[in-house]
C-alpha cells in the first residue's frame, strides 16, 4: 500500500494523509480486480458462445436468482464501505480539537495572507508548527479560492462574506505547496503559498520576532519588502513592462488618465487610496481586478508610498 500511495500520490505530511491514501488505494484496488475479472468474463463468454455456423441459433437465457442477488449485493456491500469509511474521513476533517492553534487566512487576487494571534502578516508563507494541530479560518476578499495542499490532502473553498475552515496536523518538518484550485482569473495560477513547518520552539521563536523584524528597517527597505510579500510584481512591473496592472517605473508624480476620461496626479494620497480602495478609480485601458489592501497599517502603507517614489 505504502508503495502504491508514493507512486501515485504526492508525499504524505500529515495526520489525514494515511487515512486518506487508504481509502483513495482501496477503491483504486477494487475497481482494477472488478475491471480485469468483467474483462476476462467478457473475453471467455465471447468465445464459448460464438457463433459457430448459419444454422446455429442462439439458446434462451431467462434468469439467475443466485447470480442477479450476487452482482446487486456485492457492489453494495463495497459502496456502503467506501460511504462509511469516506464519511469517518470526511467527520474528522470537519472537527477540529479544541486545542488547535488558530490562523485567520484571507484569499485575494492572487495571494493568500495568514494573519497570527500577535497581528502579524505573513503572505504567501504559511507558518506552522509540528505535530500541532492548526485551525485556518478561512474568507475571501473577492471572489470564490479554493485552498488546496496536496501534502496534507486538504482542500477547502474560500468564499466571499463568510468564513469556511480546515485543519490539519503537520507530521514533518518540511516545506510544502499551496494551490489556489478555482479558477479566479487571469493571474490563477500565479496564486501560490508554502506551508513551512517548524518543531514547536522554533515556531514560538519565528512568531516573536517576526512581527518585531520590520521594526529596524528604513521606510524604502520595508516598503520593497512588502512589495515581493505581498505579491505585487505579480500585475505591476517594475520596469516599464506591460502587465495586468501599470507598471511602478515612474508612477509617482505621473499624470494618470482614468477609465472614466478624468485625469488625477500619482501622489500619496492617490497611491494610497489606490490601494485601500483600488476600484474607486481606475487607469484606463486596465480593468478593476485590484484587490484590497486594507490588512495594512499606516506605517506599511508610507513604506510602499516610499519605496514607489524611488522606482524612475
Amino acid at each position: 500500500m505504502n508503495r502504491l500511495s508514493d507512486f501515485m500520490l504526492p508525499p504524505a505530511r500529515s495526520t489525514f494523509a494515511g487515512e486518506t491514501d487508504a481509502l483513495f488505494n482501496f477503491i483504486n484496488i477494487v475497481s482494477l480486480i472488478l475491471l480485469v475479472g468483467i474483462t476476462i468474463a467478457m473475453i471467455y463468454f465471447a468465445i464459448k458462445y460464438r457463433r459457430r455456423s448459419e444454422d446455429e441459433t442462439t439458446p434462451l437465457i431467462t434468469h439467475h436468482a443466485g447470480l442477479e442477488i450476487t452482482w446487486s449485493v456485492i457492489p453494495l456491500i463495497l459502496v456502503l464501505i467506501v460511504f462509511a469509511w469516506g464519511f469517518k474521513g470526511y467527520m474528522n476533517h470537519s472537527t477540529p480539537p479544541s486545542d488547535s492553534y488558530e490562523i485567520r487566512v484571507v484569499g485575494a487576487s492572487w495571494r493568500w495572507d495568514f494573519i497570527y494571534e500577535n497581528g502579524f502578516v505573513s503572505t504567501n508563507e504559511l507558518h506552522v508548527p509540528k505535530d500541532r494541530p492548526v485551525r485556518l479560518v478561512m474568507s475571501s476578499d473577492d471572489v470564490i479560492h479554493s485552498f488546496f495542499v496536496p501534502d496534507y490532502r486538504v482542500k477547502r473553498d474560500v468564499i466571499p462574506n463568510r468564513y469556511t475552515q480546515i485543519w490539519f496536523e503537520a507530521t514533518s518538518s518540511d516545506t510544502s505547496q499551496v494551490f489556489c484550485t478555482e479558477y479566479c482569473g487571469t493571474a490563477h495560477s500565479n496564486m501560490l503559498a508554502e506551508v513551512i513547518v517548524h518543531e514547536q520552539s522554533e515556531f514560538d521563536d519565528w512568531l516573536a520576532s517576526a512581527a518585531a523584524a520590520n521594526d529596524n528597517m528604513s521606510p524604502v527597505e520595508l516598503g520593497e519588502q512588502l512589495i515581493g510579500q505581498q505579491g505585487c510584481a505579480t500585475c505591476h512591473s517594475s520596469d516599464g513592462s506591460a502587465g495586468i496592472g501599470p507598471t511602478f517605473q515612474g508612477l509617482f508624480g505621473s499624470e494618470r488618465t482614468m477609465t472614466d476620461g478624468s485625469t488625477v496626479t500619482a501622489d500619496e494620497n492617490y497611491l494610497r487610496e489606490s490601494m485601500l480602495e483600488p476600484a474607486t478609480r481606475v487607469v484606463e485601458g486596465y480593468q478593476p481586478v485590484m484587490p484590497t489592501f486594507a490588512q495594512l497599517n499606516d506605517r506599511q502603507l508610507d513604506a510602499i508610498i516610499e519605496y514607489l517614489k524611488t522606482i524612475d
